[in-house]
C-alpha cells in the first residue's frame, strides 16, 4: 500500500521548515510567508498564475494549516512551484531564523537579496 505523502515530505530540511513553521506566531508566518513569497522571480510567470488561481479555490477552505491564510497559501505554492534549489535554500533560511528566534532575519536577508 502506498503512503499518502506531502509534496515536501521528500526533503527532510524542506519537511523540518514546514512543520516548524506550522507552529509559529501569526507574526512570524506572515514574516516567513512575505519572504518565500520574494523568491517568485524564480518560478515562471505561467506557474504564477496557476497558482493565483490555486489559492483562490483553497483559500480559507482547506484542510492544511496554511490554507485559512491566503498570503500563506500563496507563499506555500509558490515554494512548492520553485525549483528544488530554491527550496532548500529558502527551508535553510526558514529554519536558521527559527533556530535563532529571529524571523526578522528573513527581512533583513531579503532586502539585501533586491
Amino acid at each position: 500500500m502506498a503512503e499518502y505523502r506531502r509534496w515536501y515530505d521528500n526533503d527532510p530540511i524542506l519537511k523540518e521548515a514546514l512543520e516548524l513553521l506550522s507552529l509559529q506566531t501569526d507574526e512570524d508566518k506572515s514574516t516567513a510567508a512575505n519572504f518565500i513569497i520574494s523568491l517568485q522571480e524564480q518560478v515562471a510567470q505561467d506557474v504564477i498564475e496557476r497558482i493565483y488561481e490555486i489559492t483562490k479555490q483553497f483559500s480559507k477552505k482547506g484542510n492544511r494549516w496554511y490554507d485559512s491564510d491566503p498570503v500563506m497559501l500563496k507563499a506555500v505554492e509558490l515554494l512548492r512551484a520553485a525549483p528544488p534549489k530554491t527550496q532548500r535554500m529558502a527551508a535553510l533560511k526558514l529554519l536558521k531564523a527559527m533556530e535563532s528566534n529571529n524571523m526578522e532575519e528573513l527581512e533583513a536577508k531579503k532586502k539585501n537579496n533586491e
